[in-house]
């Protein structure tokens, strides 16, 4: 598996002139973007296409979402702001408490009560966000949030602010840098469709082309195993309706079997650990395998470490042996 991308820069310094970003405003940065981008050697001779994969797992917290972040908490900054708010099911709580923590603001994180995984609460926690466990679904969540900055405290950072797309669009620009051209399909997952609109929109901004967006969702979004995209009522439904239609894409359900199928097939054969919702878009490919000979990038979004409790929950236990060369070779056998 080749590596063929890595920068040094931050994404904001590398893209400055093409983000939607006060010229004055100060860089909040922890060094996102820049993700590796792999050649996926198993499932390219599976599908005899060229599988790439942009895993934005490497990003610092762990996600895609700090793409985003830096810009939202970048001009949140610039404005005035002293505190922001999100509500999120794990990863953007994760990445706008370690932004806000960066530039010496509050973060503010509402959670559905019961539904954020184990490593993203450690990470809010540690970070120090000020976390508050909402009785209710991810949209009673959102309102809430939406309604809480538009008293005027707080700057929401969810990706229904323009700032946090404009950063995520940078996905679509790494790719064509890294594969010389658009690929011709993007696979990803669904969840609250806010990457597919910030992936759209960068492809739509570069002028090299327009991949087919294969956008996977869960078959049972409210229920989901995959809870990074436990969203039942999508925020970006209708830019995500667009990008499928200008694309001539496909929005394909995948059951919580086929999800899991494609995260252990991701680990196993291509050392890529991620959390449950990032192989989304491996098992929409598996549904529907790209044609022969395709150009094809998957959006990886999360690192494994992210939902410790599902990759425990569905690899062996470690076998118990003796200290000694026989039984440890008797138990390799």
């Amino acid at each position: 598996m080749d590596v063929i991308s890595k920068e040094s820069r931050s994404l904001v310094e590398r893209y400055r002139d093409r983000l939607l970003l006060d010229p004055a405003a100060k860089i909040v940065t922890l060094g996102e973007g820049s993700a590796p981008i792999l050649r996926a050697e198993h499932l390219s001779e599976r599908w005899n296409a060229e599988v790439y994969i942009l895993f934005d797992g490497a990003n610092p917290t762990g996600s895609f979402k700090d793409r985003g972040m830096t810009v939202a908490v970048s001009q949140a900054l610039h404005e005035g702001a002293r505190a922001v708010i999100c509500a999120s099911t794990g990863n953007t709580a994760a990445s706008s408490a370690a932004y806000a923590a960066r530039a010496g603001l509050t973060a503010i994180v509402l959670q559905p009560e019961g539904a954020i995984a184990a490593g993203k609460l450690a990470q809010s926690q540690a970070l120090g966000a000020r976390l508050l466990a909402v009785r209710g679904s991810f949209e009673t969540t959102l309102k809430s949030a939406q309604e809480l900055a538009a008293c005027g405290d707080f700057v929401l950072v969810n990706s229904v602010n323009p700032y946090r797309l404009e950063g995520q669009k940078t996905a679509a620009f790494e790719l064509i840098e890294a594969l010389g051209r658009a690929p011709e399909i993007l696979a990803l997952p669904y969840g609250g469709g806010g990457n597919t609109a910030a992936c759209f929109k960068g492809f739509s901004e570069s002028g090299e082309g327009m991949p087919r967006f294969c956008c996977a969702q869960a078959e049972h979004r409210s229920t989901t195993v995959a809870s990074a995209i436990r969203i039942a009522e999508p925020v970006h439904a209708e830019e995500v309706a667009e990008a499928i239609a200008v694309s001539m894409g496909e929005i394909v359900t995948v059951t919580d079997e086929q999800i899991l199928a494609a995260w252990k097939d991701l680990a196993s054969h291509e050392g890529i650990f991620c959390e449950p919702a990032s192989a989304a878009g491996i098992a929409a490919l598996e549904v529907n395998p790209p044609e022969p000979g395709s150009l094809v990038a998957c959006i990886v979004t999360g690192h494994g470490l992210k939902d410790p409790d599902i990759a425990m929950k569905h690899s062996p236990e470690p076998i118990p042996v003796d200290p000694d060369p026989d039984s440890i070779a008797r138990a390799v056998k």
